[in-house]
C-alpha cells in the first residue's frame, strides 16, 4: 500500500473512531450517573433544562445554556461575558465535543455554577448529555 492510500484510509476511519470514541464517554457518564442514583435519562427534559432561564448575579439578568451555547447547536456559539467563541455542542457536527470525560465533568460544574448559580444533579447532567447526543 502506498502512503497516498494509507492516508486515505486513514482520514476516512479517523471520524468514525472519533465518534464510537465520543459514544463510549458519553455512555460511561450516563452509567455513572445511574449509579448516583438518577433515572432514566430523557431528551426532552434536557432540552427544557437548556432553555431554563436563571437569573446570573454577576451580570444582573436571567441567562440559560442557550445564551452562551446559541439555541443552534449545530453552530459556534459565544460566552455572553467575554465573548470568547464556543465551538459547536452538536457532536453531529463536533464528534470531539465529548471524547473526555474529565472534561465533560469540568464543564458541567463551571457552567452549571455560572448558569444556575449550583451544580447540576447527576438525573440533569443526564437529561443535558442525552439531549446534547441527539443533536
Amino acid at each position: 500500500m502506498n502512503i497516498t492510500n494509507l492516508l486515505i484510509c486513514v482520514l476516512c476511519v479517523l471520524p468514525i473512531y472519533t465518534a464510537s470514541a465520543s459514544e463510549q464517554v458519553i455512555q460511561q457518564r450516563l452509567a455513572d450517573y445511574r449509579a448516583t442514583g438518577a433515572a432514566d435519562f430523557d431528551a426532552t427534559r434536557g432540552a427544557a433544562l437548556w432553555q431554563q432561564s436563571h437569573v446570573q448575579a454577576k451580570l444582573g439578568k436571567a441567562v440559560s445554556c442557550r445564551s452562551c451555547h446559541s439555541t443552534q447547536l449545530q453552530h459556534t456559539g459565544q460566552h455572553l461575558r467575554t465573548g470568547k467563541l464556543i465551538e459547536p455542542m452538536a457532536p453531529s457536527v463536533n464528534p470531539e465535543r465529548f471524547n473526555d470525560s474529565k472534561k465533560i465533568e469540568k464543564w458541567f460544574k463551571r457552567n452549571c455554577k455560572w448558569t444556575w448559580g449550583r451544580e447540576c444533579t447527576a438525573q440533569e447532567k443526564g437529561d443535558l448529555l442525552t439531549f446534547l447526543q441527539s443533536q
